[in-house]
This record gives C-alpha cells, sequence and structure tokens, in this order.
C-alpha cells in the first residue's frame, strides 16, 4: 500500500488506516516487560514483520503513528537479550527451535530505536560467526545495522525477568562463554504454541547445556500423518505428542498425567539470585499451593526447589533433561560429563531420593521424532493427601568446586 500511494492514494490510505488501528491488537502480546508469548522462534517471525511495518511507515510517512510506543515493544529487544545463554543456546520453551538461533535483523532497528547497543551483544556473537538466519528477513540487515561492526559492551544486568502471558526470568553470573546461566518459564499450555512446559528450566555452565529442552518436532512430520497438532483443549490431540507432553520436560509429573490446559502460572517473586513461579492452577487437582524456585548462588551453583501440598496419595516425578552422559552414584547424587566438562547433581531433599535415568524414547507411536542422544535423570516420591514436601535438586558445574 505504501508502494503504490502516489498512484492509489484512496485504496492505500484505507489499507494503511486499517493497519495502523488493528495491529496493536497483536502487539498487545508484548505487554508489559517486552517477553513474547511464543517463544525465541515465533518472536524472529512476527517482531520482524511488525518492525517491517514501523520502519516502512517513519520512511515514508515520517511517522510510525505511535506503534513503537506500544506498551513492551522497545522492550522486547530485552527479551531476546536475556533469552540466549553463554552456550549461544536459547532457552527453547513453546514451539521454539532447540539449537542455535540465527541472527535477528530486527533487534539492530530496536537497538537504534531504544539507544541501547548493549542489547546487541549476543547478535554481535552470532555475526562474528556470519551465522545469518537464512531467511526473508536476512535482506533487512544492511538496511538496519549500524555502520563499523563495533562489538557493545556487555550489558550490565545479569538478572532479568518479565511478565505477560508467558512470563520469564533469567539469571546468570556473567557474560562469558562460561558464566552459569539459568532460566525459568511459567505461563499456560492454553498459549498459542505452547507446550506442557510450566516451570520448565534450562541451565549452561562452563560453556554446557546441562538442562535442556528438546523443543519442537517438525508441523509437517505430524500433519502429514493426521494429527490434529492445533486442536485445544485439556484432552487435545497435540498433548499426544510427546516432545510437547510435560512427560519430555523438566517439570513435576503428578501419577503421570497432563498440566492443567487452562491454568496460568506467574511469576510472584524474582530478585537476583532467585525466581519463584506459583505452579497451584498448573497442578490443580493434583496438587495445591504448588511454587518453584530457581536459585544462582554467589558459588556458581544452581539450586531447584519445589514446595507443594498433596491433593491426594501421589506419585511425583522430578525430572531434568538433558543431553549429558549421566553415571548414578550414591546417596542421591550422579555425575553428568559432555564435551569433556563435569557437572554434579545432588538431591538436598528428600533424602531417601533414588535417581534413576528415563528414557526419552517416545512411546511407540509412529508419529513421534526421535530423540537421541538425550535423556531424563530424575526421581519419584510417594505422598499422602495433605502432606507438605520440598524437593531440593543442586546443580554443581566443576568450576564452583575448586
Amino acid at each position: 500500500a505504501l508502494a503504490v500511494a502516489e498512484s492509489e492514494p484512496e485504496l492505500a490510505s484505507k489499507l494503511i488506516a486499517r493497519a495502523i488501528n488493528t495491529v496493536p491488537l497483536a502487539m498487545h502480546e508484548f505487554g508489559p516487560d517486552g517477553a513474547y508469548p511464543e517463544g525465541v522462534s515465533y518472536w524472529g517471525y512476527g517482531t520482524t514483520f511488525n518492525v517491517i511495518l514501523i520502519s516502512a511507515l517513519q520512511s515514508t510517512l515520517g511517522t510510525d503513528f505511535d506503534l513503537s510506543r506500544q506498551p513492551g515493544f522497545l522492550a522486547t529487544a530485552n527479551y531476546m537479550l536475556h533469552m540466549f545463554g553463554p552456550t549461544g543456546l536459547p532457552f527453547n520453551y513453546s514451539d521454539a527451535g532447540s539449537r542455535e538461533s540465527g541472527l535477528h535483523p530486527a533487534m539492530f532497528w530496536l537497538a537504534a530505536a531504544s539507544h541501547d547497543r548493549a542489547v546487541l551483544w549476543t547478535e554481535y556473537s552470532k555475526l562474528e560467526k556470519l551465522q545469518l538466519a537464512g531467511d526473508r528477513a536476512d535482506p533487512f540487515l544492511p538496511i538496519w545495522m549500524e555502520t563499523g561492526l563495533t562489538r557493545p559492551a556487555a550489558p550490565p544486568p545479569l538478572h532479568w525477568s518479565a511478565g505477560g502471558l508467558t512470563p520469564v526470568a533469567v539469571h546468570r553470573t556473567g557474560w562469558d562463554a562460561n558464566a552459569v546461566f539459568v532460566a525459568i518459564k511459567g505461563g499456560s499450555p492454553a498459549t498459542n504454541h505452547a507446550h506442557m512446559d510450566i516451570g520448565s528450566f534450562v541451565v549452561d555452565a562452563d560453556g554446557v547445556r546441562w538442562a535442556d529442552d528438546l523443543g519442537m518436532q517438525d508441523y509437517n512430520s505430524l500433519e502429514s500423518k493426521g494429527v490434529d497438532l492445533w486442536s485445544r483443549g485439556q484432552d487435545a490431540a497435540r498433548w499426544n505428542v510427546f516432545r510437547l507432553s510435560a512427560a519430555a520436560h523438566s517439570v513435576l509429573t503428578v501419577n503421570g498425567e497432563r498440566q492443567r490446559f487452562d491454568s496460568k502460572a506467574s511469576i510472584v517473586k524474582s530478585t537476583a539470585t532467585e525466581t519463584t513461579v506459583d505452579l497451584s492452577e498448573t497442578y490443580q487437582g493434583q496438587l495445591s499451593g504448588a511454587k518453584r524456585t530457581v536459585q544462582l548462588g554467589q558459588d556458581r551453583t544452581v539450586t531447584i526447589c519445589d514446595e507443594f501440598t498433596s491433593s491426594n496419595p501421589n506419585s511425583v516425578r522430578w525430572a531434568m533433561l538433558t543431553r549429558a552422559e549421566v553415571k548414578i552414584g550414591k546417596n542421591g547424587r550422579a555425575t553428568l560429563t559432555r564435551d569433556g566438562r563435569e557437572l554434579e547433581l545432588r538431591v538436598l531433599a528428600p533424602a531417601n531420593a533414588v535417581l534413576k535415568i528415563y528414557p526419552t524414547d517416545p512411546p511407540p507411536n509412529p508419529t513421534d521424532a526421535p530423540n537421541p542422544g538425550t535423556r531424563l535423570i530424575g526421581f519419584e516420591i510417594k505422598t499422602e493427601a495433605g502432606a507438605r514436601q520440598q524437593i531440593r535438586v543442586q546443580l554443581v558445574p566443576a568450576s564452583a568446586r575448586k
């Protein structure tokens, strides 16, 4: 419409006005703090087109009609900055890819609009590797990228959290490649592209991702086999896909049941060293008063603490997905090894926990993709109705033991 406005002014003005009036309906998703509900992969898709629209309005009409002032929109650059760990891997919750994400040209526009070059820290890491996304957005890089290739100084904040449909929080010891990084999410399985991964977390330390996520399964591999991937509700066919189920994530599962589809988990506390997510609705009818806290210690250890009361006699499984090799030891301890590095997993509570490895081979189902090189480490506890329970697991990277 902008391109043909001179020759078709009446039609163009109608289309442009409609865009300006309706795109805020989608931009409300960025509020209040910039977190993108559908995860980093769909951030690249949706936010890039949003930036293209605003940039085109500014360059042709001299105004964006305050679209860039929508709550959380400019702040969303901080979301993308913080969602990447020191390994270069994203916190790939929901339908996000499991490996490294390419360069995002929209980040350069957002950095200029917010006058904050620090948000480009991760993007420059990709630029130095010429790690382009290889998609339709790459041609915008020379338009929006600043002149020169000077890497920005490391961003000052080591902790970041945001509310919204999918609340997230991040803690890290620094911005170097060997820093310790932990990220956790709340939210709801009812959000677009969501998994039953409420309360899940990822952990990087010493250049290795230790707590991981399988990520999405290719849509065509499911839809071509007749899977109703976009069905909704507690009993939707979507939750039969292993990678999307609670069983495949680093979350609590109760009696092997699903998390509540219509629930919402909020961040109720987030400080420089710890974040707490209220999971009470997530496990409604299974657990009550359920909360999960992640803590990053000054000694570079990460502690995951779950506190809950059982609604009924339950079998509760704690599990963490990893691509590391696992050797189970005694007294609730295990050694994880990957890429020549080590991390020790210690069950601090309950004292009688017996660690085991759960396979990530999906159930006998021709629609599920294999998950080679991955496994879940965890344990199960039996609880009585009304009994209060605390689970505390500590992850100790080798650098924390020196």
